[in-house]
């Protein structure tokens, strides 16, 4: 009925998801808390952008942080008429821009989220983030050995999750986010879900 061994594929999924989870740089966690801690005490606002299913990550946790802890959260993928305008009328590369250069101001907190580190939209963002004057977080990943791409090299604080698997590397993009609003939720003693 298959033409594979089924228990070995899960194994093999299980094993690598588990190391790179296990390899998380636990500093570089307490760094991003410690920035979207700040945002909450001054009012700012998160921003965050990803394409393909590193946009379905930041759109889950848009909705979580802006619930759950009360923070202004903004997923720049979730405005699809934003998106589809940026992109028509001046071209892809410049959807993340665009909106960062309208809603974004200095201090925010910008996360981009790229498996290979190097989406040229999300790159662009960063590069517009930084000239406004906004915090810069990167979730990557070591897709095809590239260590985070372009994307690590450039911001504030970067997690580049080990593994070389793109579906991995989205596996652990939200249960990072889902580590951080619950590590921000012990820290001003929200109730959690767990």
């Amino acid at each position: 009925m298959t033409n594979i061994d089924f228990d070995a594929f899960l194994r093999d999924y299980k094993d690598d998801l588990s190391d790179a989870l296990e390899s998380i740089d636990t500093p570089s966690i307490q760094k991003i808390v410690e920035h979207v801690i700040s945002i909450l005490d001054s009012g700012g606002t998160i921003h965050l952008i990803g394409n393909g299913g590193s946009a379905g990550t930041p759109s889950h946790s848009a909705g979580d942080w802006s619930k759950e802890l009360g923070i202004k959260t903004i997923c720049h993928t979730d405005n699809i008429t934003s998106l589809t305008a940026w992109s028509n009328d001046t071209g892809y590369g410049n959807v993340f821009a665009g909106a960062l250069g309208t809603w974004a101001n200095a201090g925010d907190l910008v996360i981009g989220y790229s498996g290979s580190g190097n989406s040229e939209n999300v790159l662009n963002g960063i590069n517009k983030a930084k000239e406004i004057g906004c915090i810069t977080v990167a979730i990557t990943g070591n897709y095809k050995g590239g260590n985070g791409g372009k994307l690590a090299q450039m911001v504030d604080v970067a997690i580049i999750c080990d593994t070389t698997s793109m579906e991995r590397i989205e596996d652990l993009q939200l249960i990072i986010n889902h580590m951080i609003k619950e590590a921000v939720k012990a820290e001003r003693g929200l109730p959690s879900h767990s």
